[in-house]
């Protein structure tokens, strides 16, 4: 079992950066590959990031590619999205995820746990 905790949302102008953390639990996070998700309310979830168990493989939806970084900790247990350049329309709730699998996936049916998401909201 993995439960995950996102931190580091907030309120930020345009142009700005934010880096959202996923602290996990459970001593089997460092097999599974984890994703990075958003949602804006009234549409569905999305895909931004993910990253495979050795963070050796990442993908990125063509939204945020360039402007988004994913890694992560294998011996903090900590998963990280660094955003720069942020825009209005990445105004939306961040959820951490994490699948029981080494190999990162960009859906979001393939992951097993998620975390309860960060609010991002960037101001024009």
């Amino acid at each position: 079992q993995v439960q995950l905790v996102e931190s580091g949302g907030g309120l930020v102008q345009a142009g700005g950066s934010l880096r959202l953390s996923c602290a996990a639990s459970g001593r089997t996070f460092s097999s599974y590959a984890m994703g990075w998700f958003r949602q804006v309310p009234g549409k569905e979830r999305e895909f931004v990031a993910a990253i495979s168990w050795s963070g050796g493989t990442t993908y990125y939806a063509d939204s945020v590619k360039g402007r988004c970084t994913i890694s992560r900790d294998n011996a903090k247990k900590v998963g990280s999205l660094q955003m720069k350049s942020l825009k209005p329309e990445d105004t939306a709730v961040y959820y951490c995820a994490a699948r029981k699998h080494v190999v990162a996936v960009k859906s979001e049916t393939l992951y097993d746990y998620w975390g309860q998401g960060t609010q991002v909201t960037v101001s024009s």
